[in-house]
């Protein structure tokens, strides 16, 4: 098997799914040269309260700024990663890992002042990746040359940084030209999201869709059981 790639605009405290396409790869590109889009997973995501679901939102500078990349957009208030530690505190403190995971996540949040939203996230991922054990090399799309073209962009990638498969989410079978793939010796794989079993949470209904930090609160050593690339466990979940 050939070296494998991803590439994706990076986000904030993203849900488990994001976490194991970067685990899947051996290579994950964050892709934050790419346009900005407002009230999206780039400086947003939801935790589980006691009152249902609920945003955690980066606040950003971006008037004047509606067409530039991700990785031009900074972070407008000095004080939000604070507010956001206590939200969190105030969410998960009950859940049964918290204190097992609280003083590594206070320190991503109040350790690490960026101005940025991109190193802002990055700091976030990684940090996760080490709690989860995962040691997929992360890099930026910038540190490579930019090629025109959207299907180009992402072949270019793959062949600078020698992957020969590129691992894409599902929604991109819209747009990926796979003859065009094919034709420059790159295999496509789409991810599949399906198949993630439940967890129990302190504030049921149970909710996938929310941060990965929600998983790590209530699994603690076991949250790789409740994700779809770990091994044994991740056949097992699929089937």
């Amino acid at each position: 098997m050939g070296k494998k790639l991803a590439a994706v605009q990076s986000s904030y405290i993203p849900w488990k799914g994001y976490f194991d396409l970067l685990h899947s790869v051996d290579e994950f590109v964050l892709f934050d040269d790419v346009q900005y889009t407002r009230r999206d997973w780039r400086s947003r995501n939801r935790i589980k309260t006691r009152d249902g679901t609920a945003w955690l939102t980066v606040p950003v500078n971006t008037k004047g700024h509606y067409l530039s990349p991700i990785k031009c957009i900074t972070v407008s208030e000095d004080d939000w990663a604070e507010r956001h530690w206590k939200t969190l505190v105030a969410a998960y403190s009950r859940t049964p890992y918290f204190t097992r995971y609280e003083d590594a996540i206070r320190e991503l949040y109040l350790e690490g002042r960026h101005t940025h939203l991109s190193t802002v996230n990055r700091r976030l991922i990684e940090g996760v990746c080490g709690l989860l054990g995962i040691a997929t090399r992360i890099s930026w799309s910038m540190d490579y040359e930019i090629v025109p073209g959207r299907n180009e962009r992402l072949i270019a990638l793959c062949r600078q940084a020698g992957a020969d498969v590129y691992v894409s989410g599902p929604t991109a079978r819209e747009y990926i030209d796979l003859d065009l793939f094919r034709a420059n010796g790159i295999a496509v794989e789409f991810f599949d999201y399906s198949g993630y079993p439940e967890y129990p949470q302190i504030h049921p209904p149970f909710e996938h869709h929310v941060t990965v930090l929600d998983l790590l609160f209530h699994t603690g050593d076991d949250a790789p059981r409740h994700m779809l690339t770990f091994g044994a466990v991740a056949a097992s979940a699929r089937s």
